[in-house]
């Protein structure tokens, strides 16, 4: 027993080749927990009701008898749309309400999935059963994908019938989706800002061949205003709607199903023109202001060079310039995974990747639950990446002399006189504002001084299983994996950084704490590209052809984004005042 009184099974956690099933250990360590009276829920007195149970609890033992059961008073078809979906519906309310967490969201998916599958043997392959059809894609030049393949999960297991293109989609591409398929509604998502341009270029695009039908565009970047506005404005029909998470999309979905889609539309515009004409002001999220972080620094009058210039003499002042051991690049091809682990980002991997949310508990209780009941599927996950060769994590760094011009920062040859390429940086629009390049020496000093560069990846091997996992029904393991290789990436990117203050001689001055460490507790700073400091993802071209990135299997997508996924490229400054900074 534990001090909450909730049982905890001793049962180790096993693999997914054991008949043992660790899932069903791990929800188990989550009930009680919720307000459960007991780990050994009472089983429902219907045959109706046990389905229903199983669906909202992810339980998957015994299904296929329990569903034979059911078959013998009721048709498969009653059975998915009036059983198995009221207990989705179920599972969406819990999740909506954060009594539910994710992972246990994504069990409840596996479980619909087995059941449809087992009853689909028994109903005729009849066209048009599903609530209906949406073509789901990532926009052109992105490589990311989780967000809309939990899309995809929640709309399948709730009904509907899903063509899910993929990543990289082209608006041909994706137009010859919608001629082959006709769906009732088009998908589109993406995480970057620049995919947030590509999605209005792309209903801009679909207005001029006569589209109408309903549009949902999500991603990271996007928000509900300029979703609202600028893509509802570049679209003839306006039938365009925000889908903040996957369950948004089953809501709209369900509108659309039930004819109640462009009501709802109609009633947020109305709202719209409703609020005062300052919040609406507020509100308006433009396009051009997001970009206009990209754009080259502006021309700098006289006056101001000279007061950088002043500036950066004090700043030198302060340090003086390290000599590395090498210059230009340095492939590093195998990197131990274990040797990444302690500066895996814990908080990150558990709250952020895999929804593990502190849902009441404070900041210690939730540690200590983490300890006992995500730990030790973080280990599992780990054997089975190692036992399976499915991390690779590989890197290139190096060192280049530089200096820097007005807001540029100019990186020269071995010689340091050659200039081979240029970053056009920013700088903040206030009095004694800041630009990355003030913490190297001014190009007129007379002294070069030095840049280092990163590029890491955990490979393109860790995509290609997660994706595997997810066409075999694994979503949980597919969610827990795809964040892993993420952070994977970013431990390998803080291990190569630790390795190049060492390497510069002062890596004695990093926090010995490792949370503190992860937390910049270390002097200088790692920036990495799309940041406010330097914002443009083009300006990747340069580091990756200066560091041969293409060794390590590292490349450029149409819109600039590192492939594989899980990369991460990044400058590094040596000056102690170097820190993040927005504009």
């Amino acid at each position: 027993m534990t001090d909450d009184n909730s049982y905890i099974p001793t049962k180790p956690a096993g693999t997914p080749d054991d008949p043992y099933d660790p899932l069903q250990y791990f929800i188990a360590l989550f009930e009680g927990r919720k307000g459960a009276a007991s780990i050994k829920k009472q089983r429902a007195d219907t045959i109706e009701g046990v389905l229903k149970d199983r669906i909202v609890d992810g339980d998957k033992k015994g299904l296929e008898e329990d569903l034979a059961e059911a078959l013998k008073t009721h048709e498969p078809v009653f059975i998915i749309n009036s059983i198995l979906l009221e207990g989705m519906k179920v599972v969406g309310e819990l999740f909506g309400s954060g009594k539910m967490q994710l992972p246990f969201v994504l069990q409840s998916a596996e479980t619909m999935k087995k059941a449809v599958a087992y009853l689909e043997q028994f109903m005729e392959k009849v066209e048009g059963q599903q609530k209906g059809t949406i073509v789901l894609a990532t926009v052109k030049g992105d490589v990311h994908d989780i967000g809309k393949n939990l899309v995809d999960i929640i709309l399948t297991n709730n009904g509907y019938k899903v063509v899910n293109l993929g990543i990289k989609q082209p608006i041909n591409t994706i137009i010859e989706a919608i001629k082959e398929y006709k769906p009732d509604a088009l998908g589109l998502s993406g995480l970057l800002v620049k995919s947030t341009v590509v999605m209005r270029e792309n209903l801009q695009e679909l207005t001029q061949l006569g589209y109408e039908l309903p549009v949902l565009l999500g991603g990271a970047a996007l928000t509900r205003a300029y979703v609202e506005e600028d893509c509802v404005a570049a679209y003839g029909s306006g039938r365009v709607a925000y889908a903040q998470d996957a369950f948004d999309g089953l809501d709209l979905m369900n509108k659309l199903a039930s004819g109640q889609f462009d009501d709802h539309l109609a009633e947020l515009k109305k709202r719209k023109h409703n609020r005062p004409s300052s919040a609406k002001a507020k509100q308006r999220w433009s396009q051009n202001d997001v970009m206009g972080a990209e754009a080259a620094a502006k021309e700098l009058r006289p006056v101001e060079v000279e007061a950088i210039k002043l500036k950066r003499a004090e700043l030198a002042k302060q340090v003086e310039v390290p000599t590395p051991p090498f210059w230009g690049p340095k492939i590093i091809d195998n990197v131990p995974v274990k040797a990444l682990i302690p500066y895996l980002n814990e908080q990150m991997l558990f709250t952020f990747h895999w929804g593990f949310k502190k849902a009441g508990k404070t900041l210690d209780e939730y540690w200590k639950w983490v300890d006992v009941e995500v730990k030790p599927i973080l280990k599992r996950l780990l054997d089975e990446a190692l036992r399976d060769e499915i991390l690779q994590p590989k890197a290139a760094y190096g060192y280049f002399k530089c200096a820097a011009e007005g807001n540029d920062l100019v990186i020269f040859d071995d010689t340091g006189k050659k200039e081979v390429g240029r970053y056009r940086l920013p700088r903040q629009d206030k009095d004694g504002g800041i630009c990355v390049s003030d913490f190297f020496r001014d190009i007129d000093s007379g002294e070069r001084d030095v840049l280092g560069m990163q590029v890491v990846t955990a490979g393109q091997k860790v995509a290609d299983v997660a994706r595997d996992w997810f066409a075999n029904t694994r979503y949980q393991d597919y969610l827990y994996l795809h964040g892993l290789g993420v952070e994977i990436a970013e431990a390998m990117a803080e291990y190569i950084h630790k390795r190049i203050r060492a390497e510069l001689g002062f890596g004695h001055e990093d926090d010995r704490d490792m949370k503190q460490l992860l937390k910049q507790g270390y002097r200088g700073s790692r920036y990495s590209f799309g940041y406010p400091a330097c914002p443009k993802l083009e300006d990747q071209e340069l580091l990756l052809k200066l560091l041969q990135a293409d060794k390590i299997g590292v490349e450029l997508s149409d819109e600039f984004q590192l492939h594989p996924e899980q990369s991460t490229s990044a400058i590094v400054v040596h000056h102690p005042q170097a820190k993040y900074f927005n504009l």
